[in-house]
């Protein structure tokens, strides 16, 4: 059953960074607006912060760092006081030993000791004397750079339990934009030299970047912002209808929208003049009617999902990093979160250690479908099997699923992204795509934040002014370079923060 129905100029699918930074743009701009967000409690999307038994988990990890002024200030904007500064610190965890990331090789090699490190420098020599010269693949690239040994133990392992793909499938491109300014060679000279007293550069092999040591994060969490930005939106007389999913998106022949709902209580109608979606595309495709000729290519469109195991453990903290990444093949865990590392305040007991240990899945296989407690049991095993505690100490746990956390950027998706953009803005010019799963795009939150920011300065300006798929991304965007290093001037017709975000794609055997 439907009930209410409601008249506004536009309506938001989606509470998460995207679409709430639209809602709280054209709400302050003096716009009516609706947000539908299928979850019954939280906002925020994959960046927000979920509570339980006054533990509070970050889905994810998300720094506050952006080279957009523009981002930057609305942040400030939106949370003027609750920022705090934290230590920067993630390293890899392999048998027992922790390792810098991004990889040191000099310590790498030190650390695996003589017997495996001499094993690590024969393969090297090896791929450099007789190197693969049809490098096809990440496996190819990586190897011909480090050798087989030291590609088993780095770089093989943690790659394919994000991606849920082999390395030998997946483009030598991607190892080469993913794996920048690292020279095993020069690192380990280099290293030499600095235990002898004659180099005083970093050991670290990698000039070409330099990491923040620090890092802006809300004292409660990510989703503290986006509770900001909903209680703003909703102070300026606007809505945000919580456990509300998309059912049908229709146009009329005026061309204004009808959006029709699904809840629990029934559902709604809300009908707007100008439509913006942060939905997955291939739900949005597969919702719009009629369906649009695209949606055949949009149903090809494929995502990577992610679960979160937190534990509570009784203890300090297990380790000082914000994350440790987890080089082992023995356990699916791809990355142990140190909550209280992000910051204290997410911690409410002194004597108890909170982590959160990240899953990386398809929607409805073996992991995702697994009960809670069967998640909280295997993360305990896998944590004794780390050495990282003893799960006598665990005195709690929580899973969290987050669905299409990561879109796959597979053979084809590029064409079929292209389809759906091209058919829906020909067709449909007051329905604007944003954010991650909006554009099917690995964006970081600020990356997401600004197409919605330039979709806003569009609708108020009564045509397409910004091109917001010029919106890039780097992978080591949050990482290196200076926060507000780039502003949108208003003459501009196209923004590029960054080069686009590397991803794997899979390997063209055909070439």
């Amino acid at each position: 059953m439907t009930t209410g129905a409601t008249n506004v100029d536009v309506a938001i699918i989606g509470a998460g960074p995207a679409g709430l930074t639209a809602a709280y743009l054209l709400s302050k701009k003096g716009y009516s607006v609706t947000v539908i967000e299928k979850d019954e409690k939280y906002v925020g999307g994959i960046s927000r912060t979920v509570e339980h038994e006054g533990f509070r988990f970050d889905i994810g990890g998300h720094r506050f760092f952006s080279k957009s002024q523009e981002v930057v200030d609305l942040w400030n904007e939106i949370l003027p006081d609750d920022f705090i500064q934290r230590p920067r610190m993630s390293r890899i965890y392999y048998e027992g030993k922790f390792y810098s990331y991004p990889l040191r090789a000099f310590e790498a090699l030190w650390n695996l000791g003589i017997w495996r490190s001499t094993l690590c420098m024969a393969s090297y020599a090896k791929a450099k004397v007789f190197p693969n010269n049809n490098v096809k693949s990440f496996e190819d690239w990586t190897v011909n750079q480090f050798g087989h040994k030291l590609y088993s133990i780095f770089f093989k392992t943690y790659t394919e339990k994000v991606w849920g793909m082999p390395c030998d499938e997946m483009s030598a491109d991607w190892a080469a934009q993913r794996i920048k300014g690292l020279s095993l060679w020069n690192a380990v000279t280099d290293g030499l030299k600095r235990s002898l007293g004659l180099n005083k550069k970093p050991n670290d092999g990698m000039e070409t970047k330099t990491l923040l040591e620090t890092f802006r994060y809300p004292r409660l969490g990510p989703g503290m912002m986006w509770d900001a930005a909903r209680d703003f939106v909703l102070s300026k007389g606007n809505h945000v209808l919580m456990g509300h999913a998309l059912k049908q998106l229709a146009q009329d022949s005026d061309g204004n929208w009808r959006m029709s709902t699904d809840s629990d209580n029934g559902g709604t109608v809300i009908t707007a003049k100008h439509v913006i979606s942060s939905a997955p595309m291939r739900e949005l495709s597969a919702r719009i009617h009629p369906m649009p000729e695209s949606s055949f290519q949009a149903k090809e469109l494929n995502y990577r999902d992610f679960l979160t195991v937190a534990l509570m453990v009784k203890s300090k903290d297990l380790f000082p990093d914000n994350w440790i990444y987890i080089h082992d093949d023995r356990v699916q865990v791809g990355r142990v979160q140190n909550f209280r590392s992000w910051s204290p305040e997410m911690v409410p007991d002194s004597s108890i250690a909170c982590v959160g240990l990240e899953y990386f899945c398809f929607e409805g296989d073996g992991l995702w479908s697994s009960s809670d407690e069967d998640l909280i049991e295997q993360a305990k095993r896998e944590m004794e099997m780390l050495g990282l505690c003893d799960p006598k100490d665990v005195v709690g746990g929580a899973v969290v699923r987050q669905e299409k956390a990561y879109p796959v950027y597979d053979d084809e998706y590029e064409a079929n992204v292209e389809a759906m953009r091209s058919d829906l803005e020909t067709r449909y010019p007051t329905l604007h795509m944003v954010g991650r799963n909006g554009m099917h795009r690995y964006n970081n939150q600020d990356h997401a934040m600004m197409t919605s920011m330039l979709t806003v300065e569009n609708i108020d300006a009564g045509e397409r002014v910004y091109n917001i798929w010029n919106v890039n991304e780097d992978a080591e965007y949050h990482e290196a370079g200076d926060e507000g290093a780039h502003r949108v001037l208003p003459e501009d017709r196209k923004v590029a923060l960054e080069s686009e975000r590397d991803v794997p794609a899979r390997v063209d055997r055909a070439a």
